[in-house]
């Protein structure tokens, strides 16, 4: 069982960065590739980042390419979504999920994924 918990959230203006945590419980973090997706008001969940549970490999949605950096530290249990330059658009709730062992191409599809956190919400003012 694992357990996420976000946090970072919160208003920041357009062109400005925010750092997204997410702590994962239990003692086997480093078997999962983590997510991050994101949801506004009446949109579809839209994945934003992924990286790979060896090796770090990364993915990302093209609409965040060049601005956000996902990353992580097993070591802590963490991933973080580093957001730069941040836009309008960006506005949402956002959520981080575990999925076992898989690899990137896969990470894009929410189905997949075995645990999500209860997200923490983004909002960009223009």
């Amino acid at each position: 069982q694992v357990q996420l918990v976000e946090s970072g959230g919160g208003l920041v203006q357009a062109g400005g960065s925010l750092r997204l945590s997410c702590a994962a419980s239990g003692p086997t973090f480093s078997s999962y590739s983590m997510g991050w997706f994101r949801q506004a008001p009446e949109n579809e969940r839209e994945f934003v980042a992924g990286i790979t549970w060896r090796g770090g490999l990364t993915t990302y949605g093209d609409s965040v390419k060049g601005r956000f950096t996902i990353s992580r530290d097993n070591a802590k249990n963490t991933v973080y979504l580093q957001m730069n330059n941040v836009k309008p658009e960006d506005t949402a709730f956002y959520y981080c999920a575990a999925r076992y062992r898989a690899h990137t191409i896969v990470l894009h599809f929410s189905k997949g994924y075995d645990y999500w956190g209860q997200g923490t919400q983004v909002a960009v003012s223009s």
